[in-house]
């Protein structure tokens, strides 16, 4: 029987490979094409010497293109990554937090709106019901987060509350010492969310940050006012707040869902854990507009065993933006393809320890 699972696995993950190779191959064509691509990359294939559209045939040909370096998304003409294709639609900036120095800058149009009503297909109805509202209490301003949750809420039926949140005043504060004043800062959102929580009986999900998620179960409990489904995301998600959580801050009437996404990625959605399992956190990518691998840390371009840590790269494919082979801020465990997700997936993400004392998350 384990036999049979595994050849069907086996089978699965590389029929997904052949999808990412094709959508790999329909994604660099694109981007190179003199009428539909990006001025950056026409400009950056004409600097290389090679059309990708000829040399590119799958995934790992990337390779070609090295290392998506962050500075070319710390300054401007944000215009030069639109493709010429969508010059005359809507064009949205989100912003990076701003934790490892100047804010990173993507230019959006749908795909957020994509990635969330992927994701939304991984949440259970009875937890988080259709036509339940929600409640937004994470960072706000130019992050993707604020539309993108509103969007998720919109698109299974529901309001979505907001409360504002500007994540780099708590950076500024953790840098100059002023705890007291962040804590204050931390109670004052704390407080707006209450009321909403309190005022509207409608509000069955709640998205949060893990320490936001502790300071309100301080104060209240959740379930009793009648949260059903909690989607959580931030760099403090450990197995110990995992854990945390689901025992002691939710209880068993409430689904837990954690994530690990991002302005230039999308967004990751964890394996549901099961009875008897580790509380470790793994989240898959959503293939074939995204991919993680866990690279040496020294060597980039080298992609480490299973159950070994090293840092995340991550490739964003889609024909809005295209980001090959970017070294992420963060690090965590290889981990296997599944039943449900047939690529490589990342183990319990946490910030990369070879510039850990230079990131500040504050509320995260």
């Amino acid at each position: 029987m384990a036999t049979t699972a595994s050849k069907t696995l086996t089978t699965r993950a590389e029929a997904a490979r052949d999808q990412l190779d094709a959508w790999v191959r329909e994604v660099v064509a694109w981007h190179f094409d003199p009428k539909t691509g990006a001025p950056f990359w026409l400009e950056w294939a004409e600097r290389a010497g090679f059309d990708p559209r000829e040399k590119v045939k799958g995934y790992a040909d990337l390779d070609r293109f090295g290392f998506f370096q962050d500075e070319w998304l710390r300054g401007g003409p944000v215009r030069r990554f639109v493709p010429k294709a969508y010059a005359t639609r809507p064009i949205s900036i989100f912003e990076t937090g701003g934790s490892t120095g100047v804010p990173k800058s993507r230019i959006n149009i749908d795909d957020f709106r994509v990635d969330y009503e992927m994701f939304s297909d991984t949440l259970p109805d009875a937890f988080f019901p259709k036509g339940a509202d929600w409640l937004h209490v994470g960072p706000s301003g130019p992050r993707r987060l604020r539309l993108s949750i509103e969007h998720l809420c919109q698109h299974r039926g529901g309001i979505c509350f907001m409360v504002d949140l500007d994540p780099r005043w708590v950076i500024k504060l953790v840098k100059t010492g002023d705890m007291a004043q962040m804590e204050r800062y931390k109670q004052h959102v704390v407080d707006q969310a209450l009321i909403l929580l309190k005022a509207h009986d409608g509000i069955r999900c709640l998205f949060t940050t893990p320490k936001l998620l502790e300071a309100l179960s301080e104060k209240v409990s959740l379930p009793k006012l009648g949260i059903k489904g909690v989607f959580c995301g931030g760099t403090e998600m450990t197995p110990q707040f995992h854990r945390f959580a689901v025992e002691e801050l939710l209880g068993p009437d409430v689904y837990f869902a954690p994530t690990y996404g991002n302005t230039l990625m999308g967004l990751a959605v964890h394996r549901p854990r099961l009875e008897g399992n580790s509380w470790d956190i793994v989240y898959y990518p959503p293939a074939p507009r995204a991919m993680m691998e866990v690279v040496d840390p020294t060597d980039h371009a080298r992609v480490v065993g299973y159950g070994e840590t090293g840092r995340v790269r991550l490739t964003t494919l889609t024909k809005e933006f295209f980001m090959p082979r970017f070294a992420e801020r963060d690090e965590a465990e290889r981990e296997a393809p599944c039943e449900a997700y047939p690529w490589d997936g990342v183990r319990n993400v946490r910030p990369f320890s070879g510039f850990a004392a230079t990131v500040v998350e504050g509320v995260y």
